[in-house]
C-alpha cells in the first residue's frame, strides 16, 4: 500500500485477492508425485508377478502379457484423469476460502481419495460391470472382449481430457457409463440385433436416475442448507466475501477442511470402484487361473458352499415342469440379456447350480479347479448370480420364503467366489486417483471458484456445497450407485449462489448444462465407433 493510494481514496487499499491463474506447483509436490508413481509401478508389477507365479496363460507367446500391460495402463490412466478432472471440485472451496494453501490442499485431497478407494465396498465396481453386454463378459478374454475394454476406456479418457482442457466440470461417471452403453449398442447392431437389446436398460435406468437426480439434490439441498445457516448462525463473517488472503476463523476453517476431506474420501470410495471393476474384467480375461475365481477362499468354506448349492437346486425343482435343457448356459445367457422368462430358465438354473456344486465337490477348493475349467466355472457362477438377481425380483414366480432364502444364500456364496478385488488392485487404483488429484486440478478449480457465481465464494457457501456433496456421494456409495462428484459439487456451488442472490454467470451455467447433456451421447458415439474399429483390428 502506498501513501498516494491512501491520499487518493481516504481508505487503505486492501490486499489483492488470491488468484490461481499464475499458481505454480511446488517442488515438494513434484517430488512426492514422482516417489508415489515409482512406488506404485513397482508394487503393481511385484503383485502381478506374485499372483501369476506358476500360473499359465495357456499361450506361450508374449501377446497376453502385452495385452494385460496395455489394458492395465489404460485403466489406471482413466483413474488418473478422473483424479484431476473430478477431485478438483473437492479442493475448490478450501482453496477459494483460503482454508488451505493450494499445494497442501491437493495433496490432502489425494490422500483421502486414496483411503476412500482402499476402504470401498466394491458394490459400485460390479454394478458398473453388470451394464456390459453379457456375451462380452462371458468372453472377456477374446478379441471382442479386449476391443470392448479398450474402446470404452479410451473413449472415456478422450472425453474427460477434452472437457478438462476447456475447464468444464463434466462427469467422469456420465462419461464411463455412456461409453459402456455405446459398446453395448454397437455390439448388438454388429450381430444383427436391435441396438436397444445390447444394454441392461433396467440397470442403466437405475444408474441414469442417480446421475440425473444427484445434481438436483446438490443444487437444492446446498441452497436450503445455506438458508438454514443464515437463520441459525448469525456470524456475519460466515456469509461475506473474504477480505484478504488470510485464513478464516479456526472453527470455519475446520468445517471447510472437514467437508473437503469428506468429499475426497467419498469420491475415492465411489469413483475409484469404476476402475477397479474394469481392471478385474481385464485380469479375468488375461489370467483366469489367477483371477477368475477367488483362490483365497478357505477350504472349510467349500463344505458350506456345496451344501447351499445342493439345497438351492432342490428348492428350484419344486417349480420345474420340464426336463433341463441340453445347453443351460445358453438359456441363462439369453435370459440375462433379454430379461424374458421362459419355462426353460428354472431348469437351466437348477442344472447349472448342480454343475457348480459338482465341480467344487470334485476338486475340493477353488484353487484346484483345472485351467481348462476355470473360465467355464466362473461363467456358470456369473450367469447363476445374474439369473437369481432377476428371478428374485420377478413377482410372477411366487417363490416361497425358503426358496427365496436359499437362492439369496447361494447368490451370496457365488458372489464371494467371483466378485472379489485383490488388495493390490485397490492400492494401484488409489495411487492413480491420488496422483491425478495432485496435477491438472487448476482448470476445474478456477471454473468452480471463479466462473459459476458472480462473487467470491463465501465460507458458508463453500461449507454448504461440500457438506451436501459429501453426504450425497456417501449415500450413493452405500447403495452401490455411481454418482458424479463433479455435478453434485458444482451444482451445489450454483445453488448457494442462487440462494445468496449473488448472481450466476450464465455463460458458465450454459456450458455446464451443455456438457451434462452432451456427455453421454458423445461418449456413446465415440466408444461405439472405437469398438467397431478395434474389433476389425483385433
Amino acid at each position: 500500500m502506498t501513501i498516494t493510494n491512501i491520499a487518493a481514496t481516504g481508505v487503505p487499499e486492501r490486499p489483492a485477492k488470491k488468484t490461481l491463474r499464475d499458481h505454480k506447483t511446488s517442488p515438494v509436490t513434484l517430488i512426492i508425485f514422482a516417489t508415489l508413481l515409482i512406488a506404485g509401478i513397482v508394487f503393481t508389477c511385484y503383485s502381478l508377478v506374485s499372483d501369476m507365479s506358476g500360473v499359465s496363460f495357456g499361450d506361450t507367446t508374449l501377446v497376453p502379457y502385452i495385452l494385460l500391460g496395455v489394458a492395465l495402463l489404460i485403466a489406471l490412466g482413466f483413474e488418473f484423469v478422473n483424479g484431476f478432472h473430478d477431485t478438483a471440485n473437492a479442493v475448490a472451496t478450501v482453496i477459494y476460502t483460503n482454508s488451505l494453501p493450494p499445494n497442501f490442499a491437493v495433496m490432502w485431497s489425494g490422500f483421502f481419495n486414496f483411503l476412500g478407494v482402499l476402504l470401498s465396498s466394491g458394490a459400485v465396481a460390479f454394478g458398473i460391470i453388470s451394464l456390459l453386454p453379457v456375451e462380452l463378459i462371458l468372453q472377456v478374454g477374446s478379441s471382442a472382449g479386449f476391443a470392448m475394454v479398450f474402446a470404452l476406456l479410451i473413449a472415456a479418457i478422450l472425453w474427460n481430457l477434452g472437457t478438462w482442457w476447456l475447464g468444464l466440470p463434466a462427469s467422469s461417471s456420465h462419461t464411463l457409463i455412456g461409453s459402456i452403453i455405446g459398446v453395448g449398442v454397437a455390439n448388438a447392431m454388429m450381430h444383427g440385433r436391435d441396438g436397444t437389446t445390447g444394454v441392461d436398460w433396467a440397470q442403466a435406468t437405475k444408474v441414469g436416475y442417480s446421475l440425473l437426480l444427484s445434481p438436483l439434490v446438490g443444487f437444492f439441498f446446498a441452497a436450503m442448507l445455506l438458508l438454514v445457516l443464515r437463520k441459525l448462525v448469525k456470524a456475519k463473517e460466515l456469509y461475506e466475501e473474504p477480505d484478504t488472503n488470510t485464513p478464516p476463523p479456526w472453527w470455519i476453517r475446520g468445517l471447510l477442511v472437514l467437508t473437503c476431506t469428506g468429499v475426497s474420501f467419498a469420491h475415492g470410495s465411489n469413483d475409484g470402484q469404476k476402475g477397479m471393476g474394469l481392471i478385474m474384467l481385464i485380469l479375468v480375461g488375461t489370467a483366469p487361473m489367477a483371477y477368475a475365481l477367488n483362490r483365497a477362499m478357505p477350504v472349510d468354506h467349500m463344505t458350506q458352499f456345496i451344501a447351499v448349492a445342493q439345497v438351492t437346486e432342490q428348492s428350484l425343482h419344486k417349480y420345474i415342469v420340464q426336463d433341463a435343457p441340453v445347453e443351460p448356459r445358453k438359456i441363462l445367457a439369453n435370459y440375462v440379456r433379454t430379461k424374458e422368462l421362459t419355462t426353460e430358465v428354472l431348469p437351466a438354473l437348477a442344472k447349472t447350480t448342480g454343475n457348480i456344486a459338482q465341480q467344487i465337490k470334485e476338486h475340493g477348493t477353488l484353487a484346484k479347479v483345472p485351467t481348462a475349467l476355470v473360465s467355464n466355472v466362473r461363467n456358470d457362477m456369473f450367469l447363476a448370480s445374474e439369473a437369481i438377481r432377476l428371478l428374485t425380483k420377478d413377482t410372477s414366480l411366487n417363490f416361497d420364503t425358503d426358496t427365496k432364502e436359499n437362492l439369496n444364500a447361494f447368490k451370496h456364496q457365488i458372489d464371494d467366489a467371483t466378485k472379489f478385488i485383490p488388495l493390490w488392485v485397490k492400492i494401484a487404483v488409489a495411487i492413480a486417483l491420488g496422483l491425478g488429484t495432485m496435477v491438472g486440478w487448476k482448470r476445474i478449480v478456477v471454473t468452480v471458484g471463479e466462473k459459476i457465481g458472480k462473487t467470491h465464494l463465501s465460507y458458508a457457501q463453500g461449507a454448504s456445497a461440500e457438506l451436501v456433496a459429501m453426504l450425497t456421494i456417501g449415500a450413493a456409495d452405500m447403495y452401490g450407485l455411481p454418482v458424479s462428484t463433479t455435478h453434485v459439487l458444482s451444482s451445489g456451488v450454483a445453488g448457494t449462489m442462487a440462494a445468496n442472490r449473488s448472481g450466476l454467470q450464465m455463460s458458465t451455467i450454459r456450458n455446464l448444462a451443455m456438457a451434462w447433456v452432451l456427455t453421454m451421447p458423445a461418449a456413446m458415439l465415440l466408444s461405439g465407433s472405437l469398438y467397431w474399429l478395434f474389433t476389425h483390428i483385433f
